[in-house]
């Protein structure tokens, strides 16, 4: 059952689409420091619904925590920047991403705890979906502010070929998971009840997965393409581009940890994991 945090409004950041859903959630936290958890994309419909509901509190946002620098987290903070301009915006440095939004960043990292509305919150540096990923642990609920970590009813695309890193990302998973975290509040779908076992099914997929993509190689797919085809032969369109993502992820893991090789820009199996 979800544990009602103090302060805490879901706010709608109204941008659905193939890749999103039905849009991302941004969380505002109200209270000693009014603070709002990713930014959005700066549509109106949101600006509108942030400034309410600071106005219903009596209160003005003073900083902006962004979990990751992909454009439906991070857009939204040059519209905010500029009807809050005295707001903060926090996040880990990716600075070939973060250059797109020019608002003044400043700088958080591992470890370190974050005032939000009435809350302390730690910052969990948790890489693989995009490397400056973070999550927000508090404790005394067991509630992590999950970020693109979990999605509840789908998997978390891993961009191979866009500084994801799949290795990472199952280390952020165990990671999360040794917390026993009774509940996340994710940037997208409902809200997770059920952390851990979402996790041990997610890590159960990707296994299957990179099962899948040895299997194809083995039988004679030797490039990203011809595995995309192997494994996801019926999707096409945005689907088909995540596709390509998703083994582009499992190939580089496959490569690092030596099972497969790429000796002449053709893919071939060294040996089976």
């Amino acid at each position: 059952m979800q544990a009602r945090l103090p302060g805490l409004f879901d706010l709608d950041a109204g941008n659905p689409g193939p890749l999103t859903g039905a849009g991302n959630r941004t969380w505002l936290l109200t209270g000693a420091v009014p603070t709002l958890v990713d930014a959005g994309v700066g549509t109106p419909a949101h600006l509108d619904a942030i400034a309410a509901t600071l106005d219903a509190a009596g209160q003005t946002l003073e900083q902006v925590i962004v979990t990751h620098a992909h454009s439906d987290h991070a857009t939204g903070s040059v519209a905010l920047a500029a009807q809050w301009p005295e707001a903060a915006f926090l996040k880990v440095p990716w600075p070939e991403a973060d250059e797109r939004y020019p608002v003044r960043w400043r700088a958080i990292e591992d470890g370190q705890f974050l005032h939000a509305g009435d809350l302390s919150l730690e910052v969990l540096h948790t890489p693989g979906h995009a490397p400056d990923h973070i999550c927000l642990w508090h404790a005394p609920s067991q509630t992590l502010f999950g970020g693109d970590l979990l999605i509840a009813g789908s998997t978390v695309v891993v961009p191979g070929s866009r500084s994801g890193d799949l290795r990472a990302y199952l280390d952020s998973l165990a990671r999360v998971a040794a917390l026993q975290p009774r509940q996340v509040l994710p940037a997208h779908g409902a809200v997770i009840d059920d952390p851990v076992a979402l996790i041990e099914r997610y890590s159960a997929h990707r296994a299957a997965r990179e099962r899948e993509i040895l299997a194809a190689i083995t039988q004679g797919a030797d490039s990203i393409e011809a595995v995309v085809t192997a494994v996801y032969p019926l999707l096409a369109g945005p689907l088909r581009m995540v596709a390509v993502e998703t083994v582009h992820a499992h190939v580089n893991k496959l490569l690092a940890d030596g099972s497969i090789d790429s000796a002449n820009g053709r893919l071939h199996v060294v040996r089976t994991v």
